[in-house]
């Protein structure tokens, strides 16, 4: 029975993530305190799912790509192009408050996410290339376009109905939420509920006997490509909305390594192949709680990233199953010797 629980994909990072939140409930106490304030809920945990919910997105859409067996080095710059696009029609509408102009800005920053996406799917699947290079090759010029765009500043907009997407509230929870589990359970269904997830899964195993077998590995590649630099330009959009502005030099940093981190701890293999959206949702959660921890605890700024890598580290080790049955093997080993000697001893 405990080796089937063990061997649960999502065994090892509920037990993290729950490991992780009674530290912060023994080091301060009131951790898991919600209050209602102004009809909405506030809290530590309202606060990571907020926070999380930009990384979450990006991380869905991670998980699709590696499940094919590639990579998106890309999406930290589709997030910074996305923010960009939005809040420059927004800054340019004659009034920012105007519900058309929000809508437009989204669909135009949405649709230049798609297009990125496509321009990926192509390099890799169309012309050959290699996923991670394809990838970089977006993530240094994405970048660029994205500082081109701001004129390397930060351009801010005081528009409401655009900062409800990323600060807004709907039932009493944070309107970034329902955004994100809206995706996640279309995700879910298209993979689970249709033959898509397994032709993902396919294509991952073996691209090739996918495609001798009838199955248009080129076409699957393509749309999850599309569908992750979507996931990224609604992640982009949420984050510029949260602070009402864009931020082309910063904005969407390092969020493919923690998306990729996020994929590996929720268990889907770098590989390819088997892939778990709600484990990678976990993962996500787990880092965004560890910066939350690690803030809250007041480790120095100049040391962060080494401790969490640190953790994340750990946690990958711990997932292992080959480093779990290695560390095993050797306990018996050792207990076995003791045993012996106990024996000829007496």
């Amino acid at each position: 029975m405990w080796s089937r629980i063990v061997k649960y994909p999502l065994f090892w990072p509920l037990s993290v993530l729950a490991a992780l939140l009674l530290f912060n409930l023994i080091y301060r106490p009131q951790f898991f305190s919600i209050r209602i304030q102004g009809g909405h809920l506030y809290g530590s945990l309202i606060d990571i799912l907020n926070y999380g919910a930009p990384l979450i997105l990006v991380a869905i859409g991670m998980t699709l790509v590696i499940a094919t067996g590639g990579i998106d080095l890309s999406v930290g710059s589709i997030v910074a192009i996305a923010g960009a696009t939005a809040c420059l029609i927004v800054s340019k509408a004659g009034d920012q408050n105007a519900v058309g102009a929000v809508l437009l800005a989204v669909v135009v920053a949405l649709g230049l996410s798609v297009v990125c996406g496509l321009w990926n799917g192509i390099l890799v699947a169309g012309a050959g290339m290699q996923a991670i290079i394809a990838t970089l090759i977006l993530m240094v010029a994405g970048r660029g376009i994205a500082q081109l765009m701001t004129s390397g500043q930060i351009i801010t907009v005081s528009s409401t109905p655009y900062k409800y997407i990323g600060a807004g509230w709907l039932a009493m929870m944070p309107f970034s939420i329902f955004l994100v589990a809206a995706v996640w359970l279309a995700a879910a269904w298209l993979t689970r509920r249709t033959a898509l997830g397994m032709f993902i899964e396919s294509v991952g195993s073996n691209a090739t006997a996918s495609r001798l077998a009838g199955i248009r590995s080129r076409s699957v590649i393509l749309a999850v490509y599309i569908f992750c630099g979507l996931c990224a330009g609604l992640a982009g959009i949420i984050l510029s909305s949260n602070v009402s502005s864009a931020d082309g030099n910063n904005a969407g940093l390092w969020y493919e390594l923690d998306a990729i981190l996020a994929v590996v701890i929720g268990g889907t293999s770098l590989n390819g192949g088997r892939f778990y959206l709600a484990g990678t949702v976990v993962g996500a959660l787990i880092i965004q709680t560890l910066t939350t921890t690690i803030y809250m605890i007041g480790v120095p700024p100049e040391i962060t990233l080494v401790v969490k890598s640190f953790v994340v580290f750990a946690v990958c080790l711990i997932q292992s199953e080959t480093f779990r049955s290695t560390i095993a093997s050797k306990w018996k080993k050792k207990r076995y010797a003791k045993e012996r000697e106990v024996n000829h001893h007496a």
